[in-house]
């Protein structure tokens, strides 16, 4: 019995110290052995590998890119812009010892540290430029410089800074309404001249087209005047012609006519004053109309018989 607790035993230590010696690496990390704290060596294959149990410590680092977001911050351009920036920043550890040894183990260190050294590369690069130049093709240019200067300073801390990238950048809240208020003027501006010239085309196209309207009415006046005497001219040509070839006819139905416009419904409170044997009854006595109109007589030649008031005398 006391044998197989001491065989237990000895499993149990050997297990212990099989466990304490071997130590896989991912192939995302890589590793530092510490002895006593002190760095001895680092391990960047990933596999199994071994220390030596209750001496050395396994330390492990992540070697893929990380991120950093720095807090948003103002910034004023040379143009004295103020600008509110969010960035970015991706890194990597290269050198886990100096890592180690001037931040730690930890992230939360380096990311302090690169928190005031990005705010301060923003803040010196972008104070020689200007908003146009923020917001231009030339932000790469920027980018890079601000990454090569954030870079140069992460080196002493065992790390790889890969890219500076400006997330946001936008106008502080009292800067903004401004620049709204502005551009809502300009736009009301622009609105209004638009309005007034299409106002302007809008009277011209009515002022010309009340001429053309004036013109053609004008015209189409004068033609309708002109085809109205055309046809009364005709029209009379064709009376003339008609009624010569009938003048007692003519006579009777001028006649007819005045006595119809004369006689007709309303004419009862028209009152004529004419003398019975008067030429305009002269149907009303005859029906031809005879004696009615004294037969005309050709006029007297000056200094003939007739004019002296004398009658010839036959030789």
């Amino acid at each position: 019995m006391n044998r197989l607790l001491a065989l237990g035993v000895a499993a149990a230590v050997v297990l212990i110290l099989v466990t304490s010696t071997l130590f896989t690496v991912n192939q995302t990390q890589q590793v530092m052995i510490t002895q006593f704290g002190r760095p001895v060596r680092i391990i960047q294959t990933p596999g199994l590998h071994a220390k030596i149990p209750l001496i050395q410590t396994v330390v492990t680092f992540d070697r893929r890119l990380l991120d950093f977001e720095a807090p948003g911050e103002e910034v004023i351009l040379s143009d004295q812009r103020r600008l509110i920036v969010d960035s970015f920043a991706r890194f990597e550890i290269t050198d886990p010892q100096r890592y180690y040894e001037t931040v730690g183990a930890q992230e939360n260190g380096i990311r302090a540290r690169l928190s005031s050294i990005v705010s301060s590369s923003l803040r010196r690069v972008l104070g020689n430029e200007t908003l146009l130049a923020v917001l231009s093709n030339d932000r790469l240019r920027i980018m890079n410089t601000i990454r090569d200067q954030v870079n140069a300073e992460a080196r002493a801390f065992g790390i790889q800074v890969e890219d500076v990238r400006i997330r946001r950048a936008d106008f502080p809240e009292e800067n903004t309404q401004a620049i709204l208020s502005r551009m809502q003027s300009e736009r009301e501006r622009v609105a209004r001249e638009a309005r007034a010239e299409g106002a302007e085309i809008g009277a011209q196209v009515r002022a010309r087209a009340d001429r053309e309207r004036t013109v053609l009415i004008a015209e189409a006046q004068a033609q309708a005047d002109i085809l109205r005497g055309q046809g009364e001219a005709e029209a009379t040509k064709l009376y003339a012609a008609a009624f010569g070839q009938d003048p007692q006819f003519f006579d009777f139905w001028r006649s007819m006519q005045a006595y119809r416009d004369a006689f007709a419904e309303g004419g009862a409170e028209t009152r004529l004053l004419l003398s019975p044997d008067s030429a305009f009854f002269r149907f009303f006595r005859s029906p031809l109309g005879a004696g009615a109109l004294p037969t005309p007589q050709p006029s007297a030649t000056p200094g003939s018989p007739e004019a002296l008031g004398t009658t010839p005398v036959a030789p």
